[in-house]
């Protein structure tokens, strides 16, 4: 699942508003919406926020040697 279904799930499960989301992580409303709609590329700093808020993991995995060849 990508970054932006996970937090609209966990949003969601926790039954909290896209504004009150944003205002409790410092982010526009408008970001957050596009980051929920997939569109855009938010920062890692906005990321960051969102998933301690709602209480997710962050892990960044870095593509083997091989996988980057077969893009």
């Amino acid at each position: 699942m990508d970054i932006s279904k996970e937090i609209r799930q966990r949003r969601e499960e926790l039954g909290i508003s896209q504004e009150l989301l944003a205002e409790v992580s410092s982010l526009s409303l408008r970001t957050l919406k596009t980051l929920e709609s997939g569109k855009g590329n938010p920062t890692l700093a906005s990321i960051k926020k969102l998933t301690e808020v709602l209480g997710l993991e962050l892990k960044i995995q870095v593509k083997s040697n091989e996988e980057s060849r077969s893009l």
